[in-house]
């Protein structure tokens, strides 16, 4: 029982003074050395006593410790706490890296002008603020589920695809990982080493095992593809295997075409469920297309599947948390039982999700004019990013005299470049240079200019060769 001293700086104390105490549940009486008289009554009966102390009276209690006391401090977010020590940087040449969130030219946030234009059309038609079903916006259920498979695609015709609205990519692998502890218990996740930070938080979470494969190689800068087929071999049968759907996060590195047929190969012989993590469609190449193919592969080959989805990335729509969980099932009873299961692990997490940021992409991804405006949007932000990965090797293979080959970062893709920096390089770009990133060495290439290529490169020769 901890104890603390109540000092009041006058002659006497009233009675709703001491009741006032009494109501704050100060509790047992701790006694003084001098003489002491009681405010009401005998000391048995009073929670407080008075010691004389030149001219004041200092009364003596005890409090209870409070039941949290054995709560830990938890350790910063890794990502997050980039931007804050970035915020408090006050040099003209900081830059952040840290976050993947996309930036203009001048490195200010981009609202999407067709994001704009849907939100006016819900003003014009003034829609309501009423509670979604369970799964979420039908309107938006429909378009995301035609945007990730296509919607001519046969799974889509035969319904066999159960989609319930989550709480952007991170929600809706979280809601899967809960399908996956209740309905294959035991059953194991396999997730690249290394893959986006979040991803084990979210099955350790959910009480999901899991452990990892081989896929960055850091001899190559490149992807470790006989280790990562080596790996999902040896994985327990009936494993999830946990993919990036295009744009890997945080190498950038993504197997090629026919590598994909080939994990896919592998996968099958193993009797594996494949499990989509799809954040970057059409923000990565930009082309909706080409960034879904692998996902459409592994369709097309009638494997069961799940792929979560988010809108964060390649509709700008952060702050939103919109996204999907999508479970590809081998027929549409099983898709409709699936679906019902989802909607009741979604039921006690988060009762239903918002409403403004699905009625966007169901007006953005359901108006024609809007869906091709949407497209521009995106190919304009890849190019963007496309041109300051391209000028940023030019600058390292301009100024590093070294020999030293940084052709990787031309072969990596989207929103993020491995360096290959190591943790003490990577101090080293902060501390000196005031370039703020991941202690992986992963930059965000969003939040580069073209104009401080230059300068990026400066810091990333000097921190490769002057620090190991």
């Amino acid at each position: 029982m901890a104890s603390t001293m109540l000092s009041l700086a006058s002659a006497s104390a009233s009675p709703s003074t001491s009741l006032a105490l009494q109501n704050n549940r100060m509790t047992k009486l701790i006694l003084g050395t001098s003489d002491h008289t009681t405010l009401w009554g005998t000391k048995k009966s009073n929670p407080f006593v008075k010691t004389k102390s030149r001219g004041q009276i200092t009364m003596a209690v005890a409090v209870n410790v409070s039941r949290f006391e054995g709560i830990p401090m938890a350790p910063p977010d890794p990502i997050l706490g980039v931007s804050e020590a970035f915020k408090a940087d006050t040099d003209e040449m900081k830059l952040n890296l840290g976050v993947g969130a996309y930036r203009t030219e001048e490195l200010q946030p981009y609202v999407l002008d067709v994001v704009k234009k849907a939100e006016n059309l819900m003003l014009e038609r003034g829609e309501n603020k009423e509670y979604l079903p369970i799964e979420g916006l039908a309107a938006f259920n429909k378009v995301t589920a035609d945007l990730l498979f296509g919607a001519d695609n046969p799974v889509i015709q035969q319904q066999r695809v159960a989609t319930v609205q989550g709480l952007s990519g991170t929600g809706s692998l979280r809601l899967a990982a809960a399908l996956i502890e209740r309905y294959f218990p035991g059953a194991k996740v396999i997730i690249s080493s290394p893959t986006w930070g979040n991803h084990k938080n979210i099955f350790n979470d959910a009480r999901v095992p899991w452990s990892e494969y081989r896929y960055y190689d850091p001899k190559t800068v490149g992807l470790d593809f006989d280790g990562m087929m080596s790996d999902i071999k040896e994985a327990p049968e009936g494993s999830f295997v946990l993919l990036h759907g295009c744009a890997h996060n945080p190498t950038g590195i993504d197997p090629t075409p026919e590598q994909w047929e080939k994990i896919a190969d592998v996968i099958q012989e193993k009797n594996h469920i494949p499990f989509f993590d799809v954040a970057y469609q059409g923000f990565a190449s930009g082309s909706l297309d080409a960034d879904a193919s692998s996902v459409r592969l592994f369709a097309a080959r009638g494997m069961e599947l799940l792929v979560a989805q988010s809108y964060s990335k390649n509709l700008g729509l952060y702050s939103e948390r919109i996204g999907a969980i999508n479970v590809l099932c081998s027929s549409a009873d099983a898709a409709v039982r699936t679906k019902s299961q989802l909607k009741r692990l979604a039921r006690p997490m988060y009762s239903n999700p918002p409403i403004h940021g699905a009625r966007i992409v169901a007006n953005v991804v359901g108006n024609p004019a809007l869906f091709d405006e949407w497209k521009e949007e995106m190919e304009m932000m890849a190019g963007r990013i496309k041109s300051v990965r391209q000028k940023l090797f030019d600058s390292l293979t301009a100024k590093d005299k070294s020999g030293k080959d940084w052709s990787f970062i031309l072969k990596q893709i989207g929103m993020f470049s491995f360096t290959g920096l190591n943790k003490a390089q990577s101090d080293n770009m902060t501390n000196r240079w005031h370039v703020y990133m991941t202690k992986d060495g992963r930059i965000s290439l969003a939040g580069l200019s073209s104009a401080k290529c230059e300068y990026l490169a400066d810091a990333i020769i000097d921190s490769f060769h002057n620090v190991k």
